[in-house]
């Protein structure tokens, strides 16, 4: 071996290995790593002004719309923030549900970067509602309170729930009829089109969402999400939020031909439609295993279920997967693109070997 095509890197794992923590746990997709290989080589203009993010654009408009305005960033809680920030002044806030990625899993980061005050609401589905939204849609005008001015949702939910299309364009109404902008946080947005059956404008731009977080990584990306602006006449200044929130990659068509190869086609689909039917084959599965409960309804990649802690913590040193909530015992299932059949009826296997333990 020459020293031109040596390499001291080695595998360090078994890629045979699968386990049901997060979709973000699953490698990336050949079709990705094809394109990444595809854009390498040669020298290309940096911080986007490179052939594949100019191409990005055409890509996101036959999905979102004409006016829709693509700006890759490096993950989804910076595209979140730089999203968030893009809708509020210094003295908005944003509405969210309780159980929210924003409130519950970003570290702080919209608070601590972004410096927006998250207004929360409990939702018995991770869901909210027009109703729900005026809970804390209060305030306007009163100095001593921040203001509410935009609201953020999630589709697919973290309970793993979906909107309707009907459910987003009632809230869109709503909050625009305060005065309010909307978010959508897709970090599974492909997982709700493909169960919705309905492309991704439908629940977006159709329906008057002013902005969307777009998740790439948890539907078979090395790295990467979108900020789609879908109102360029409400949001504006993205580009300069996107690099004061240190979201700017200098090579940036690394991150856009990826995105160019999971929607140019139908590959975001595939991947996510497999996802949500493995999940559906999980729930299928463990449905008459006694002391199993699946708590939520599955309609994405997610199933949560209740049983036994022991079991559920003899069960995590075969494979792994997370506690949702720890006072009551709930688990959090995930699936994800490269999910086989194998792999759920193996993990359903052991699930009713571990409850014939109990």
């Amino acid at each position: 071996m020459t020293d031109s095509t040596r390499t001291d890197a080695v595998r360090r794992h078994d890629p045979a290995v699968r386990g049901f923590a997060s979709d973000n746990y699953a490698g990336v997709h050949p079709e990705i790593l094809a394109a990444i290989a595809l854009a390498n080589g040669g020298h290309q203009v940096a911080y986007g002004e490179d052939d594949y993010t100019a191409n990005l654009q055409d890509v996101f408009r036959r999905h979102f719309g004409e006016t829709a305005e693509a700006y890759p960033v490096f993950n989804g809680t910076g595209a979140n923030v730089v999203a968030l920030q893009a809708l509020l002044p210094r003295w908005g806030a944003v509405i969210a549900a309780e159980s929210a990625h924003i409130n519950v899993d970003e570290g702080g980061a919209p608070e601590k970067m972004g410096g927006i005050k998250l207004l929360t609401v409990p939702t018995p589905d991770g869901k909210l509602t027009p109703e729900l939204i005026d809970q804390q849609a209060w305030g306007f005008g009163d100095e001593h309170r921040a203001q509410p001015l935009a609201v953020s949702i999630t589709q697919s939910t973290e309970l793993g729930t979906l909107y309707t299309v009907e459910e987003i364009r009632a809230i869109v109404e709503h909050a625009h009829q305060h005065g309010m902008l909307v978010h959508v946080d897709g970090s599974r947005l492909a997982n709700a089109a493909a169960s919705l059956g309905v492309p991704l404008r439908a629940f977006t731009t159709d329906v008057g969402v002013d902005v969307l977080s777009y998740g790439g990584t948890k539907n078979g990306l090395l790295f990467g999400e979108v900020v789609v602006v879908l109102n360029p006449e409400k949001v504006r200044n993205i580009k300069y939020l996107r690099k004061t929130s240190m979201q700017l990659a200098s090579k940036m068509r690394f991150a856009s031909v990826q995105f160019e190869a999971l929607l140019a086609g139908d590959l975001y689909l595939r991947n996510a439609g497999h996802a949500n039917a493995m999940a559906s084959r999980l729930e299928a599965a463990v449905r008459d295993i006694d002391g199993v409960t699946v708590v939520r309804p599955v309609q994405a990649n997610a199933v949560f279920a209740i049983l036994p802690r022991e079991v559920s913590e003899r069960l995590q040193k075969r494979y792994r997967f997370y506690f949702w909530n720890e006072h009551t015992g709930e688990v959090r299932w995930m699936c994800s693109y490269d999910t086989t059949e194998a792999d759920i009826d193996a993990f359903a296997a052991a699930i009713a070997e571990e409850m014939g333990r109990a």
